[in-house]
């Protein structure tokens, strides 16, 4: 996997991280904070954008797996061939701001939602993001029967 990162991990990038969105969000507003995600997506993530575009979410389902595990998250990963579902119990970068005293910003969770919008953009597969209370959420990722490759 291109994106496997080791070494030490050091949580406090998502203190940084929570400034940063606020910073976007007051000086250029949401939806230029919602394209950078988005970007993220498409651009960064590009081998995980380019599996989904030709059908197949292997290294989405593995970089998943990684970083929730790496991350000692309260998570379920159900992988089908037409449907991946990620379950957090308690999001680790939220967890890790409150430990620190730190309120999320309102619009922290938009990383996970417009990522996943980029990842999935001009691919067979969709995805929707249920919140489901503070730090916790269920991300679906779903391959469209009419949006085969």
């Amino acid at each position: 996997m291109r994106y496997r990162e080791t070494g030490e991990l050091h949580k406090d990038f998502h203190g940084a991280l929570n400034t940063t969105v606020d910073y976007v969000v007051k000086t250029y507003g949401r939806e230029a904070l919602r394209e950078i995600f988005r970007r993220v997506g498409r651009d960064v993530y590009r081998s995980i954008h380019a599996g989904l575009q030709a059908g197949d979410p292997a290294e989405l389902v593995e970089h998943l797996r990684y970083f929730y595990t790496r991350e000692q998250a309260d998570f379920t990963l159900t992988v089908g061939p037409d449907a991946i579902v990620l379950d957090v119990f308690e999001c680790p970068a939220v967890a890790h701001l409150r430990r620190l005293g730190i309120t999320p910003s309102p619009c922290f969770c938009d990383q996970t939602v417009e990522v996943n919008a980029g990842l999935c953009e001009d691919t067979p597969w969709t995805t929707t993001t249920e919140r489901l209370g503070p730090g916790r959420c269920r991300q679906c990722f779903t391959r469209g029967k009419d949006r085969q490759p």
